[in-house]
């Protein structure tokens, strides 16, 4: 079965794997119940359609028939449910904005909608008196009327400027805390786009430009100010007249949940072995990205399997726990991605057979986890299974340069002792700083093995929270398999932890 996603599977049964869906699609069977027909289709028609045996929901205007989907959902039956006989666009938009749903549901497409239908997520009918206002749309955003000219208060704004040999770009964002994490630019025969991201919206600046420039982009945040600068070298001196042609979603301000990805083509420069089954690859972005990971956050590697486009998602990692000493923060030409390789897997036996030089799609960052959760917290504890290791990796190093932590726990649940990763370099930090400490629980160990055994409970969650200092204020965070997070969070609510107190990374 695709195990591939650390984070929000539920278990499928045996025969329901991505690829077996694949294969499903591609057997000729009749996947809509129409035989073919494509249909007109009402709200109400939609609206009958809404028990696990007849299935049909609405994405962006097209119905299309899941009910032979239903068990081959990653999410689960249930959730899939929530959309029957409505339109799921918001709630498709919440939870798997990522997803090609087109590629992945195309033999299931049974209709397009003659009229809107109602929405998964409508007002509910126990809120009397409730009066929705009437909605307008401004820069492809839905908002309620009288916030138009507040969103337009907010949206940044552009102006260039250019002399003999250089086009300047200023973006002004309206937002005074802005830094190179919130910039992402790509430049790719001659076309530019710049994506400025703030707490809930993102502004998109998307043109081909008129003449050539150099590849690279020099980028300058005046976070003082607000202000972006990107520097952009002219290969021929001409004098430019206007900047180029707007390209899709140009100066447009769009609301993060509804955002598509934008992926680049990145290349291979290595590989290394982190243990049997896992490795360390490093890919470098194209000469024209400007593009930061910020702690915490994922980015997605897509490819095209027998037409259909599988995604999944990884955090990128540190190159080691204790590089040499740099800003983690600059801009870095290189991605890391610790992955471990499922030989039945979907996608990660594609990685594993990429050689040095060979290319994969990987998107821009998404991800819950903001800096800002660390604000006046001194102790970080720290609970991983597996591959739910990889996030932690930049929260450890990044609060170990800064000198009011006061402790950093990691407790590391793992299936065998060869499964641990970079234990090597874990525990020649707890040597270098006595902040850090580690410890390892194996859930089938060898008969010599000395340390803690079993699996995630709630004994263990209690000794290591007693650990805690009164006075300092302390972060939980948790990543592993769905099953993992969600005992760690029932298990730390139940010893008194808030939720304010607990981060679980999303994957």
């Amino acid at each position: 079965m695709e195990q591939e996603m650390v984070c929000g599977q539920v278990q499928l049964k045996p025969g329901r794997s991505l690829m077996d869906w694949i294969h499903l699609m591609k057997s000729g069977k009749d996947m809509t119940g129409l035989r073919g027909r494509f249909i007109e289709i009402t709200p109400e028609e939609l609206a009958k359609h809404n028990k696990k045996t007849d299935c049909w929901l609405c994405i962006r205007g097209m119905v299309y028939n899941v009910t032979p989907y239903l068990e081959y959902h990653p999410g689960g039956e249930e959730e899939l449910m929530r959309g029957a006989g409505a339109d799921a666009t918001e709630l498709f938009d919440q939870i798997h904005s990522w997803v090609n749903y087109d590629s992945m549901l195309k033999e299931c497409l049974v209709g397009r909608m003659t009229s809107k239908p109602t929405c998964v997520a409508k007002v509910s009918a126990n809120q009397p008196g409730l009066k929705v206002p009437k909605e307008t749309l401004l820069n492809g955003i839905t908002v309620p009327d009288g916030s138009k000219k507040q969103l337009q208060d907010i949206s940044p704004r552009y102006e260039w400027f250019q002399t003999e040999d250089m086009i300047t770009i200023i973006i002004y964002t309206k937002q005074k805390d802005i830094n190179s994490d919130s910039v992402i630019v790509d430049l790719e025969d001659g076309v530019l786009r710049t994506e400025i991201r703030q707490q809930e919206y993102s502004y998109i600046l998307h043109l081909e430009l008129r003449h050539e420039v150099q590849e690279v982009v020099s980028v300058h945040c005046g976070s003082k100010v607000g202000k972006i600068e990107l520097h952009l070298k002219k290969i021929n001196n001409t004098l430019w007249n206007d900047l180029g042609q707007p390209q899709e979603h140009n100066n447009s301000y769009k609301k993060n949940a509804v955002r598509d990805l934008f992926y680049r083509k990145c290349s291979l420069i290595s590989k290394v072995d982190v243990s049997h089954n896992t490795r360390l690859f490093c890919f470098q972005l194209p000469p024209g990205c400007h593009l930061t990971v910020p702690i915490g956050q994922h980015v997605y590697l897509k490819s095209s399997i027998q037409d259909v486009q599988v995604v999944r998602p990884y955090t990128p990692v540190l190159s080691s726990l204790y590089p040499e000493a740099r800003n983690e923060n600059q801009t870095c030409p290189y991605i890391f991605l610790m992955i471990k390789i499922y030989p039945d897997g979907l996608l990660t036996p594609i990685i594993d057979k990429l050689q040095i030089g060979d290319s994969v799609f990987l998107s821009s960052p998404e991800g819950n986890f903001k800096c800002t959760q660390l604000k006046g917290v001194s102790e970080l504890i720290l609970l991983a299974a597996g591959t739910g290791f990889t996030p932690m990796i930049k929260l450890i190093s990044f609060t170990l340069k800064i000198s009011y932590f006061r402790k950093i726990q990691l407790m590391f649940f793992n299936k065998e002792e060869k499964d641990i990763l970079w234990r090597d370099q874990l525990d020649k930090l707890t040597s270098i700083d006595k902040r850090f400490e580690v410890e390892y629980i194996l859930s089938e160990p060898h008969s010599e093995w000395t340390g803690k055994r079993g699996k995630i409970e709630r004994s263990l969650c209690s000794e290591l929270l007693a650990r805690h200092t009164e006075k300092l204020k302390r972060l939980v965070c948790v990543c592993g398999p769905n099953s993992f997070t969600e005992q760690v969070i029932g298990f730390c609510k139940e010893l008194g932890i808030s939720n304010e107190d607990i981060h679980a990374f999303s994957g």
